[in-house]
């Protein structure tokens, strides 16, 4: 079984880096990265790096929300098309693909979940205790230094993105 959930999860990393690659419209181009990233945290997880799925998920997947939220910010999108409009069958269709989608994921957790208190071997390798000390005590000075030059590019977003009072 986890043989196939990591087919399949490699299968759609697959074909959505080339939807993310091919399609020219932004938006489905940044959803289709959002969708490659949380099938490699599939694929960390099946792989037993649960810590790495965590930091894929958090880190990527929300560092491209972000970079996202930037570029409406820059463009000044205000309006979005209504769903569905003018292509009812594909609003169909892909409302389905995703009802079909998450019920696969959920029955394959179920075959996958450890019983209770199980614990996986090797979990306790690989812990984010080292990392969490590392961060906050050899290299807290870059680990600040970032988050500052976070806020920085946070604020030049706003500043180039809000409107000239005339």
């Amino acid at each position: 079984m986890v043989t196939y959930v990591f087919l399949v999860a490699a299968a759609m990393a697959i074909v959505f880096a080339l939807v993310a690659i091919m399609h020219r419209s932004p938006v489905v181009n940044v959803l289709a990265l959002i969708m490659v990233f949380l099938a490699l945290a599939v694929i960390y997880a099946v792989l037993g790096m649960d810590f790495l799925a965590a930091i894929q998920i958090i880190v990527y997947s929300g560092a491209v929300l972000v970079l996202f939220l930037f570029v409406i910010m820059l463009l000044n999108i205000r309006k979005v098309e209504r769903f569905g409009s003018g292509r009812p069958l594909q609003a169909f269709l892909g409302a389905a693909a995703s009802i079909g989608v998450g019920m696969g994921v959920i029955l394959a957790a179920r075959q996958l979940a450890p019983s209770f208190g199980e614990v996986i071997e090797g979990a306790e390798k690989g812990t984010a205790i080292p990392l969490g000390k590392a961060l906050l005590t050899t290299h807290l000075f870059a680990f600040e230094l970032i988050s500052v030059v976070l806020m920085a590019s946070l604020i030049g977003a706003w500043v180039l993105a809000r409107k000239e009072d005339s």
